[in-house]
C-alpha cells in the first residue's frame, strides 16, 4: 500500500470542510497517513507565489478548529497539520510531488460566488503530480439518464481511441477500496461529420451500429488487464453515441466518484491542460470528480 499522505486542503469554509470529510475516509480506506493544510493567502500586491513556512500549528486560525474536530474522531489515520503561506493555486498543486492523492472542496473562501469551480481547484486538476479530487456542493442537479444499478458505483470515462492506464488503473482501485461497481462510460461521436473538398463524393453511409459494437470491443479490450488485476471488481461498460461529457455528467448522479484523465503534454503544446470533458465535468458532476495525471511516457 503506497505509504505517501493523502492530503485535504482546508480553508475553514465549508466546502473545504466537506472535502477534509472526504480525504479522511480515503485515507482509512488506503491505511495512509491524512495530512490537513492550509495555505495562508498572501496579498498579491504584496509577496511572491513562493512556499513559506506559516506560523505554529496551534496559533492557525483554521487548523487549530480542524485538530479539534479531528481529535476525537474514532479510528483516526495518524494526522498531521501544515500550514504554509503563499498564492493557494500556485503552492497547492506543488504538495501533489509529495501525495498519493490531493483533495479540495470545488470553492473555498474567497472569490466570485457564481463560479461552480474556484481557481485552486482548477489549478490543482491542471497542474498535481497526483490524482485531485474536487468535492462538489451538496444539491447540484445533473439532467440525463444513468445507467441503474443496486450498490455503491464508481463511473471513470474512457476514450476508446486514446485510452490513458493511469486513469483506469486508478479507477478500478478505487471501486476495489470501496467494494463498489465499476461503470465505464465510452462515448463515441455521432452523428458522424465527415468533412468534404468541393466536389468531393460523400463517402459510404456510416454504420452507426458498427461503431458503437467496435467502440465496445476497444473498451474490452482496454479493460481486460485491469480485470484480471481485480477480479472482485465488478465492470459495467456503457457505450454511447454523443457528448461524452454529458453521459458522465449523468452518470455522477448517487455515484461515489466520477474519475476522468487530464490530457498528456504533446509536442507543440508542452504546458499541462485539461480537456473540455474534464473540465466539463469537474464543473457540472453532482458526485466528487478525481482528475488523474497520464502515466508517463516512460512509465
Amino acid at each position: 500500500m503506497n505509504t505517501l499522505p493523502v492530503i485535504a486542503a482546508v480553508d475553514g469554509s465549508d466546502d473545504s470542510l466537506r472535502a477534509l470529510e472526504w480525504a479522511l475516509d480515503a485515507a482509512r480506506r488506503r491505511a495512509a497517513p491524512l495530512r490537513v493544510v492550509h495555505v495562508r493567502q498572501y496579498a498579491p500586491w504584496a509577496q511572491p507565489e513562493v512556499l513559506a513556512a506559516a506560523p505554529p500549528t496551534d496559533e492557525d486560525p483554521v487548523l487549530g478548529p480542524v485538530r479539534a474536530q479531528l481529535e476525537g474522531r474514532a479510528a483516526r489515520p495518524v494526522t498531521e497539520y501544515v500550514g504554509l503561506e503563499g498564492a493557494p493555486s500556485a503552492v497547492l498543486p506543488e504538495l501533489g510531488s509529495s501525495a498519493q492523492l490531493l483533495v479540495l472542496g470545488s470553492r473555498g473562501r474567497g472569490g466570485f460566488a457564481s463560479l461552480l469551480l474556484g481557481s485552486k481547484g482548477m489549478a490543482c486538476a491542471r497542474d498535481a503530480e497526483c490524482p485531485v479530487v474536487v468535492v462538489p456542493r451538496p444539491g447540484r442537479e445533473v439532467h440525463g439518464e444513468a445507467p441503474a444499478g443496486p450498490g455503491p458505483r464508481v463511473v471513470v470515462g474512457l476514450h476508446a481511441d486514446s485510452p490513458d492506464e493511469a486513469t483506469l488503473a486508478f479507477a478500478f482501485t478505487e471501486a476495489a477500496l470501496r467494494g463498489a461497481r465499476l461503470q465505464v462510460v465510452a462515448a463515441y461521436p455521432w452523428p458522424a461529420q465527415p468533412w468534404l473538398i468541393p466536389g468531393e463524393l460523400p463517402p459510404p453511409v456510416i454504420d452507426q451500429e458498427a461503431v458503437e459494437n467496435e467502440t465496445s470491443a476497444l473498451a474490452e479490450g482496454f479493460l481486460a488487464p485491469h480485470r484480471e488485476r481485480h477480479p472482485d471488481v465488478r465492470t459495467d461498460v456503457h457505450v454511447a453515441p454523443g457528448d461524452a461529457a454529458g453521459h458522465l455528467v449523468a452518470a455522477s448522479r448517487d455515484a461515489e466518484l466520477v474519475v476522468v484523465g487530464r490530457h498528456r503534454r504533446r509536442l507543440l503544446a508542452p504546458a499541462r491542460m485539461m480537456g473540455s470533458v474534464t473540465q466539463a465535468v469537474l464543473l457540472h458532476a453532482a458526485s466528487p470528480v478525481a482528475v488523474v495525471p497520464p502515466q508517463p511516457a516512460d512509465g
